[in-house]
């Protein structure tokens, strides 16, 4: 049990709450809904909505109280609130076309620098991805199958080496290291601490009233960089680790009245 208790917890996806680009578990689209009758949620990720109307949404159990949960996709460059029985976009920080151009040719330099430009044997969709407010580099590509990917990149070095280097093509943007695969581009500043940032306006819930749970807490993963709001935050590895501690979160303590 998190002591002392929330007011708000925010989640990532892929390694949290699900296995990268699969479906929730209907087990914790259930607790995910009990959560919910206690607090708001947030969910901060990587991917674009529509992977989110993929993988979360429609394991959302019907009781979920909707309105209290907060949806932040292509890591917090958007910002999604269910108003009026349906996701209405919150804000928007997409590239203009001249910044998608720039940032494609450094991309296209940055996998020659690196030595990941020569494409693998076996690839499983597009390696890169312009998700409109963010670009994202798969190295295997976007539908590749999880054991796959789990053995790619393993401890984070390909990816690191890539996202230090287009640092240098690409001051003016931010990069993180994403997913099992994946470095994602966004507007400078545009990264889960912004959106953290953004929730406690939204919410008018204190950052030091939230708790972010994520599986890529250590230095260079795409959930540090929220630390830099002062949030408390609680590293899993594991959907099963979250699952048990959104139950202990449920199954004891008082519930928090909703915020307007």
């Amino acid at each position: 049990m998190i002591n002392p208790p929330p007011k708000l917890i925010a989640f990532d996806l892929d390694g949290t709450l699900t296995e990268s680009k699969t479906k929730m578990s209907e087990q914790m689209g259930e607790l995910v809904a009990k959560l919910l009758q206690k607090m708001p949620v947030a969910i901060m990720s990587g991917a674009d909505f529509t992977q989110f109307e993929k993988q979360f949404l429609p394991v959302l159990t019907e009781k979920a109280h909707r309105t209290l949960l907060y949806l932040f996709p292509d890591n917090a460059a958007q910002c999604f609130m269910y108003v009026n029985d349906s996701w209405r976009l919150q804000y928007d920080n997409s590239f203009t076309e001249e910044e998608r151009a720039h940032i494609l040719n450094a991309l296209n330099l940055a996998l020659k620098k690196t030595g990941l430009a020569e494409i693998p044997l076996h690839v499983w969709g597009n390696r890169i991805e312009d998700r409109g407010a963010q670009i994202t580099f798969s190295g295997l590509g976007q539908k590749a199958p999880l054991r796959e990917k789990k053995i790619w990149d393993p401890h984070r070095e390909k990816r690191v080496h890539l996202r230090n280097t287009l640092m240098k093509y690409l001051p003016e943007f931010s990069e993180a290291v994403g997913g099992s695969t994946s470095v994602d581009i966004t507007r400078k500043g545009i990264t889960k601490a912004y959106g953290i940032i953004e929730l406690s306006k939204l919410t008018n819930i204190p950052i030091s009233d939230m708790v972010y749970v994520g599986d890529a807490l250590e230095e260079g993963g795409n959930d540090a960089v929220v630390k830099e709001t002062g949030i408390k935050t609680i590293s899993v590895e594991t959907p099963a680790d979250t699952a048990r501690l959104i139950q202990s979160i449920v199954s004891k303590g008082p519930r928090h009245a909703p915020v307007a």
